[in-house]
C-alpha cells in the first residue's frame, strides 16, 4: 500500500495511527496481549505483588516494568529494586487524559496471551471479615431502627 500526500499530512498533524489505541492506554502503552502481570493503584500502594512480580521476572527475564506516572512515585521503590536485581529495564509512563486503574505492568514485546494478568482476589479474607460480628455505634444503630 502507497502512501498518498494526504497520509503524510494526517501523519505530521495527528501522529502516527496507532492500532488499539484504547488499549494502549489502560495498559500503560503496552497490549493486553504482552502482559505478564498487571497490577492496580490500590495493590502498588499496599505494596501487594511482589511475590507474583519476582516469579514472573524469573520466568521472563527478557521482560520490562512499566510503571503509571499518576502513582506517586515512592510507592514503586520496592517494585524498581526487585526490577534491578533482576535486570528488568523500567519505565514511568505518563497517560494523558486516561483515567486507568493499572499502576504497574510487566510486559514483553510480542504477544503471550496469558489469561490471568491480575492479582487473585482474597477471597477468605473477604468472608472472614463479613462474618465477624459488628459492634460499633452505627451498626448498633441500624440494626435498633431495621425493627
Amino acid at each position: 500500500m502507497k502512501k498518498d500526500i494526504d497520509d503524510y499530512l494526517n501523519e505530521g498533524i495527528y501522529g502516527i495511527k496507532e492500532t488499539k489505541a484504547t488499549e494502549r492506554k489502560e495498559y500503560l502503552g503496552t497490549l493486553r496481549e504482552r502482559t505478564i502481570l498487571a497490577l492496580t493503584e490500590g495493590e502498588v500502594v499496599q505494596q501487594k505483588g511482589l511475590k507474583q512480580l519476582e516469579e514472573a521476572m524469573k520466568s521472563h527475564p527478557d521482560a520490562c516494568l512499566r510503571f503509571s506516572g499518576e502513582v506517586t512515585m515512592r510507592f514503586f521503590k520496592p517494585y524498581k529494586t526487585l526490577a534491578s536485581s533482576r535486570h528488568i529495564p523500567y519505565t514511568s509512563v505518563t497517560n494523558q487524559g486516561a483515567d486507568v486503574d493499572i499502576a504497574l505492568v510487566l510486559h514483553v514485546d510480542h504477544a503471550i496471551d496469558k489469561p490471568d494478568i491480575f492479582l487473585p482476589e482474597e477471597k477468605e479474607k473477604a468472608t472472614e471479615i463479613t462474618e465477624k460480628p459488628e459492634h460499633s455505634l452505627t451498626s448498633v444503630l441500624k440494626n435498633i431502627f431495621k425493627r
